[in-house]
């Protein structure tokens, strides 16, 4: 037994004596199994290399959020595209940087992914996500394993979710009350973004196009159309479908009751077109006789759409000079090469579907409309079609004094309208301002005091990571963002629970009297969507870069 003992011992001696050269063995060992061009990156410099990656572009739109947030100018520098464009949308922003750092594409996945589902938030996310992964750091050099970290932020996430479904709001009941909350919601989402100081005017346009589609959220319905010139303020809501394209020489400009025909069909054959094949012909008559053949073809086809009873035939294709005198001839107003995009939208506001064959006349469905015509935006005509058969079109005409400004308005209407539809299905609200971060931070306080054990560290961390981002909206306003903070905890702490930061007087105010209100479903997902990612960016204790694999004779 004694002899057993003395060899357990002399084991444990050779494992310590060991123990500081066992990293290089096994770098030796992973070196010998692994391809060239295969690198790992292992513990510390792997969690290192990701916090890095993830918090400097958290760091990079950290200067965006708030109503004070300021823009970022993005320059492509490509051989054949040099174009700028100034934003202070997040998505936008993260999206169009190339990046090599994978924790860094998880920020700009988890932004995407926002501005799909709700179309707002986009920086919150990525800076929530950030902040979390800093404090982290903290944490795991006071030597707290990421599992206990993990365990503390979930358990810190379903905390702060309880507050925040308990501040919501829902007034879906009173339609008159409801269209307030939106409106509150889209000034409050707009008061970021370019349009701040008309975003009572864009709010009432965004509301307006939205409660339009009587709850079907189907964004396809409301098309933005962007036209030089003018000023911001001079961009309305028209009831009705604009079409920026012209309609055919010597066709009847306006028409009503309209019967529209949608087409992807090609119309250009009254042209020699014998791909694969040569053709000799002993004289000109005979490639006058081709010529016509294929003119005969083409009013076969034309006799065929006119046979459908259509007054109205739009293609998506273009429309050549015989079939286009063709319909001119017969009265038929023609438009030509409305795009992929306009021939889809255009079926499901006028109800008709996209036909390419016209054999079978009864198998069609065509569109319908009160009126199509022509009208003026500037200096420029579109065609207005009015009174579809989806009743919940309509077209936002947008001007501005040059194509940056257009582009940024655009993207600043696009994501209040999907926060507005989001709302419309989710219809709770809460108070915005950095309110429900410190109440959602102070309800993970309170339970930190009853858990014990180092996860108690996690959550008070996860806590002051929510209080951050008031903090960095109202450094952003430039203001002094630890007296805001610390006056909104303590407003907080004596029962004011709706009390934000006022941006526009540099104080803490009440939320529900100055209006800022944002969707619950919105504030959800950034609290849900940054939580998750940081916790998986946490995980990481190794990086493999695996170099594809050479193909031979290539």
């Amino acid at each position: 037994a004694s002899c057993g003992r003395f060899q357990r011992c002399q084991q444990i001696f050779h494992c310590h004596t060991l123990q500081p050269n066992y990293q290089k063995h096994i770098a030796i060992m992973e070196a010998a199994f692994m391809d060239s061009g295969t690198t790992v990156d292992k513990g510390e410099n792997a969690r290192l290399s990701s916090f890095i990656g993830a918090i400097a572009i958290a760091d990079l739109v950290k200067t965006t959020l708030g109503p004070k947030g300021m823009d970022k100018i993005l320059q492509r520098i490509s051989e054949n595209d040099q174009s700028i464009s100034v934003t202070n949308d997040g998505a936008t922003i993260l999206k169009s940087i190339n990046l090599d750092n994978a924790a860094a594409k998880v920020l700009v996945d988890i932004a995407k992914v926002q501005d799909d589902e709700v179309g707002d938030g986009t920086t919150s996310v990525a800076v929530l996500c950030g902040e979390l992964l800093r404090e982290a750091e903290d944490l795991i050099n006071q030597r707290i394993h990421p599992q206990t970290i993990a365990e503390g932020w979930r358990l810190a996430r379903k905390v702060a979710r309880a507050a925040l479904e308990a501040s919501a709001i829902d007034n879906s009941a009173d339609e008159a009350e409801f269209r307030e909350d939106l409106t509150r919601i889209a000034s409050t989402t707009l008061s970021s973004k370019l349009v701040t100081y008309e975003k009572e005017y864009f709010a009432k346009l965004a509301v307006d196009a939205v409660m339009r589609l009587r709850g079907s959220n189907n964004l396809d319905h409301i098309q933005v159309l962007k036209k030089p010139g003018g000023h911001l303020r001079d961009s309305y809501l028209e009831e009705g479908f604009l079409l920026d394209k012209k309609i055919g020489v010597g066709q009847p400009k306006r028409i009503e009751n309209a019967k529209i025909l949608l087409a992807n069909t090609s119309m250009d054959t009254d042209k020699i077109k014998i791909y694969g094949s040569r053709v000799r012909v002993d004289s000109l008559n005979k490639v006058a006789e081709i010529e016509e053949a294929e003119k005969e073809r083409m009013r076969q086809k034309c006799e065929k759409i006119i046979a459908h009873g259509c007054n109205v035939f739009i293609n998506r294709q273009l429309i050549y000079n015989l079939p286009e005198s063709i319909f001119t001839e017969r009265g038929i107003m023609a438009i030509e090469h409305a795009d992929f995009d306009g021939i889809e939208r255009l079926a499901a506001v006028t109800g008709g579907e996209v036909a390419s064959t016209f054999d079978r006349p009864d198998l069609v469905t065509m569109g319908e409309c009160d009126v199509i015509e022509e009208v003026m935006i500037g200096e420029d005509k579109v065609i207005r079609l009015g009174g579809c058969k989806s009743g919940e079109a309509c077209s936002i005409v947008l001007r501005g004094a040059s194509s940056h400004v257009l582009d940024e308005a655009e993207r600043s209407l696009h994501d209040a309208l999907c926060i507005l539809t989001a709302t419309v299905k989710d219809p709770r609200i809460i108070c915005g301002g950095g309110c429900t971060e410190i109440l959602m931070a102070q309800a993970i306080d309170r339970e930190v005091e009853s858990t014990p054990g180092k996860k108690a560290l996690a959550m008070a961390s996860f806590a002051r990571a929510l209080r951050q981002l008031p903090s960095i909206v109202a450094d952003n306003g430039g203001y002094d963002s630890a007296e805001l903070v610390t006056q909104l905890r303590a407003a907080h702490a004596a029962g004011n629970t709706t009390f934000g930061l006022d941006m526009y007087n540099g104080t803490i105010g009440d939320m529900r009297e100055l209006g800022v209100a944002e969707s619950f479903k919105s504030k959800l997902c950034v609290l849900l969507s940054a939580s998750e990612a940081a916790e998986m960016i946490l995980r990481v204790d190794d990086i493999i870069k695996c170099a594809p694999r050479a193909r031979d004779g290539y």
